[in-house]
């Protein structure tokens, strides 16, 4: 735990992506905990505040979690398309382009 709780920032992207193991939401407990008031923590995640409870499988780990992040936290919600597909979205948008051309 005490590599986690040393640097003065840490990130920690798409927290709840994949299914914790076991004991993986009082792990991570331990970490935030450790970190609170004392240094900075940036999360990412694509679930939502009101759904961690299913997501870490422990309703009061969960809650202690948020209690602590939350607490003096700045929360940023993202809502658009994704990144990610921009190019693809772009790529099949110009082949529409010309096959409608060649039609018309």
């Amino acid at each position: 735990m005490r590599f986690f709780a040393g640097p003065r920032l840490l990130v920690i992207d798409e927290l709840g992506y994949l299914p914790l193991p076991g004991d993986g939401a009082s792990a991570l407990f331990q970490v935030i905990n450790q970190r609170y008031l004392k240094s900075s923590t940036i999360l990412t995640t694509n679930v939502g505040i009101a759904d961690w409870a299913g997501a870490f499988g422990d309703a009061t780990v969960a809650a202690a979690m948020l209690d602590r992040l939350l607490h003096r936290a700045a929360v940023v919600g993202i809502d658009g398309p994704s990144y990610r597909m921009r190019s693809h979205q772009d790529h099949a948008e110009t082949l529409r382009r010309g096959v409608n051309a060649r039609v018309s």
